[in-house]
């Protein structure tokens, strides 16, 4: 394990946040996100979930000098599982990181959104 990342956001607050500031929607999180958030008929919990994520993954990449919001992308496998997919920016740290692989969890329940995040590197690496 190289690191492991928690993030909590105030749901209503990120709305508010959201709706006063409507450009930081684009700016932060990419397309895809925004529709499996809900789209149109956006779900700021969904979203503030994501943002949680992202928190976290710069915890664990701790110089987040440079990092693009957009080359941390969190998306949904078959199943629904929440998956990372690190590009550019991301991409490069994570590796100069010795990073390979990440473990997440995302959750919300109430005003509150919660992530966990364990970055994992092959067996045998230092």
């Amino acid at each position: 394990m190289v690191g492991v990342g928690v993030d909590l956001v105030d749901t209503e607050r990120f709305a508010r946040v959201i709706q006063r500031t409507p450009g930081l929607v684009p700016r932060v999180f990419t397309d895809a996100e925004v529709e499996l958030s809900g789209g149109p008929r956006l779900r700021p919990a969904s979203l503030a979930a994501r943002w949680a994520v992202k928190e976290a993954v710069a915890k664990i990449l701790v110089d987040t000098s440079g990092l693009r919001w957009h080359d941390c992308q969190v998306l949904s496998g078959d199943r629904g599982e929440p998956l990372l997919l690190p590009r550019g920016t991301v991409a490069e740290a994570a590796e100069a990181r010795g990073i390979e692989s990440w473990l997440l969890s995302l959750s919300h329940d109430g005003h509150m959104a919660i992530a966990f995040v364990v970055a994992l590197r092959s067996v045998g690496e230092p």
